[in-house]
């Protein structure tokens, strides 16, 4: 179910504010060609004003599109004295709720959160997600398994009708280091494709994730049609495999923010 809707940091909903108005006259969002990151901050802005709620606890998700929605609910804690808790999906996310003056929490304290809010490298039709190319998919998935809804966020070139549409990094898998070379071997003989370990940039050998796991990224073969639920159980069954960065069955809202300075709106 898709709907539509205006939306800038100005504007939203087809709402234009008055005082952005009388300084620079009424204008379309099609008149704005925006960038990727004012796509995203606008995709942010409005799920945080329609889904964050006082006296909530939130988790907060990992990535470039999640600082705006940090700097969002700090904006509103700060002009609506908002009483949140937040709740981080990753070291990243912790420094963002603490630079911008947030309540930081736990999931011993708050095993129950009302949303949480995050990013995703790529939303299909159906809504299954691929997340972690920033490496965080373990601590993201357990966050929005503990939250009543998951509300994504991003810009428009992460709406796709299938997987590897759009997204050709590949789906994420968090692996116990001992163990990457069976299970590469086990994914690509069921089900076809090539995994590679995903290599650091600024140091000598494999990224190491904030739980000191390797990641596989999984190139599945294009074209395929795969029931996503089942091909992530049956990962999830290898031993020595951590997490998989396919999210099924999990986020019931997507917000992409559009070139045009539109927002676009996803549900489950």
């Amino acid at each position: 179910m898709l709907r539509h809707f205006l939306g800038t940091g100005l504007l939203f909903s087809g709402y234009i504010n008055p005082a952005f108005s009388r300084t620079f006259g009424t204008v379309t969002a099609a008149a704005t060609k925006m960038s990727l990151d004012q796509a995203k901050k606008i995709a942010a802005f409005k799920a945080v004003d329609e889904y964050v709620r006082d006296n909530t606890v939130v988790g907060v998700g990992s990535g470039s599109t999640v600082v705006y929605a940090v700097q969002r609910l700090a904006e509103r804690v700060k002009t609506e004295g908002l009483k949140l808790v937040c709740i981080p999906t990753s070291f990243q996310a912790r420094q963002l709720i603490i630079e911008g003056g947030l309540v930081l929490g736990d999931l011993e304290q708050h095993p129950r959160i009302h949303c949480a809010i995050d990013g995703a490298d790529e939303v299909d039709a159906d809504m299954v997600l691929i997340k972690g190319g920033g490496g965080c998919l373990l601590q993201e998935k357990i966050v929005a398994s503990c939250a009543d809804q998951l509300v994504v966020i991003a810009d428009y070139t992460k709406n796709s009708k299938k997987l590897g549409e759009q997204y050709k990094k590949g789906i994420p898998i968090e692996v116990v280091p001992m163990a990457y070379v069976p299970i590469r071997n086990r994914v690509a003989a069921k089900y076809g494709g090539k995994l590679n370990l995903r290599m650091a940039v600024a140091k000598a050998g494999p990224v190491v994730t904030d739980n000191g796991n390797f990641i596989l990224d999984w190139h599945f073969p294009e074209g395929g049609d795969f029931d996503w639920d089942a091909v992530n159980r049956d990962i999830m069954m290898i031993p020595g495999v951590v997490e998989t960065g396919l999210f099924v069955k999990m986020a019931s809202k997507a917000y992409f923010g559009l070139a045009d300075g539109s927002v676009t709106e996803r549900s489950a």
